[in-house]
């Protein structure tokens, strides 16, 4: 059996993982998570999976697994979530076809 490409509204769609690092252990990610999902559904997507990665010494990054048109571009949300309160950076570590 084939797997297929997941198609929402006539458009593939991608997987898209974005690494966020706060700038010190003590950020508030649970804050900064939701600041994020206000950005993605503000795009009209949705964060399927979150988690946090530990880094060093107490600093966690938090790591967002959104669901993303093909024929969008995610540079801009990408620069809306550095752009947080107390977010150093923001990078798509990560894209890949959905398949379902």
């Amino acid at each position: 059996m084939f797997a297929k490409i997941v198609v929402s509204r006539g458009h593939r769609m991608l997987l898209i993982q974005i690494k966020i690092m706060p700038i010190s252990p003590e950020v508030d990610l649970d804050k900064v998570r939701e600041k994020a999902k206000e950005l993605v559904e503000g795009f009209g997507q949705k964060i399927l999976k979150d988690e946090t990665e530990p880094i060093a010494f107490g600093l966690n990054a938090l790591l967002l697994i959104i669901s993303w048109p093909d024929d969008k571009s995610a540079d801009e949300l990408e620069e809306k979530i550095a752009k947080i309160e107390e977010v150093k950076s923001a990078n798509i570590v990560d894209v890949r076809r959905a398949i379902g």
